[in-house]
């Protein structure tokens, strides 16, 4: 056999490495990391901690991830189901405590914070509370953890489920309301209307028609951080304590109360 017929001698380990290493300089085609949920969610919350819920669509998703949108809706069928799962991951972030007769109106409002510190990190996102009825399982979780603390406190049923809801809509319009005045609002000329200036404002009114509002200026627009938030939980929880004491109704009596909503006289 001659040279020339034999086979190539073999690659020793070392040239080996050395092509192996090479290939770290070779343009290769990058792939992109593959559409999640958990992507999709991420995405959606930065853009919302930075522009605010309007901000969020799905395009503008889509975007943000570098696809289409048709990519999305393979994972989020619509965008009332994306504003759910992101509910859903801030009520995941919500502990509940164990029931206790001894503090159960503490451990309310406690949970009502709870839920909207989570809504004060992303402007506006408790407007996705008020669009629908939640279908999130972690949204209920919170809904059966704050009907178990009334109902340690012996509040009725009916009540207790009353109150749930009137609690988290609350919680729900106070945080939108706080995220829409984040920034200091502004008049015509420029002058930021803080405090001082509302409570001018109100004190140029004449006194003979608003008489009230005038005198108590100072009143109507006092409170510091969240002691709005606080005062009117506590008078939920307190008229609701009051209530079960007194041996009244559940349900207000049909008869008294016409189709309007407004109240009659009874007979």
């Amino acid at each position: 056999m001659t040279d020339s017929n034999r086979a190539p001698a073999a690659v020793s380990r070392d040239d080996w490495a050395a092509q192996i290493a090479a290939l770290d300089g070779t343009p290769t085609r990058s792939r992109k990391t593959p559409i999640s949920i958990d992507r999709i969610v991420a995405a959606s919350f930065d853009i919302v901690a930075a522009e605010g819920f309007d901000a969020l669509t799905m395009r503008r998703v889509a975007a943000a991830l570098g696809t289409g949108p048709a990519s999305l809706y393979a994972h989020v069928r619509n965008k009332a189901r994306l504003d759910d799962l992101l509910i859903a991951v801030l009520c995941s972030r919500v502990r509940l405590p164990t029931p206790d007769s001894g503090r159960w109106s503490i451990q309310f409002i406690d949970v009502c914070r709870q839920l909207r510190d989570q809504y004060l990190r992303f402007p506006g996102i408790s407007r996705a509370t008020l669009a629908a009825a939640p279908t999130s399982l972690e949204t209920l979780r919170i809904s059966e953890g704050m009907l178990a603390i009334l109902l340690a406190g012996e509040v009725s049923p009916q009540a207790a489920a009353w109150a749930v809801d009137a609690a988290l809509l609350y919680v729900a319009a106070y945080s939108l309301e706080a995220s829409l005045r984040r920034d200091p609002a502004t008049d015509t000329d420029g002058r930021i209307l803080d405090r001082t200036e509302r409570i001018e404002r109100f004190r140029m009114l004449p006194a003979a028609r608003f008489p009230n509002v005038v005198a108590y200026a100072p009143e109507l627009t006092a409170g510091d951080g969240h002691e709005r938030f606080d005062f009117t939980l506590d008078l939920l929880l307190r008229g609701l304590a009051s209530r079960e004491q007194r041996d009244t109704p559940e349900v207000i009596d049909s008869a008294i109360i016409d189709p309007s909503g407004h109240e009659r006289s009874t007979p």
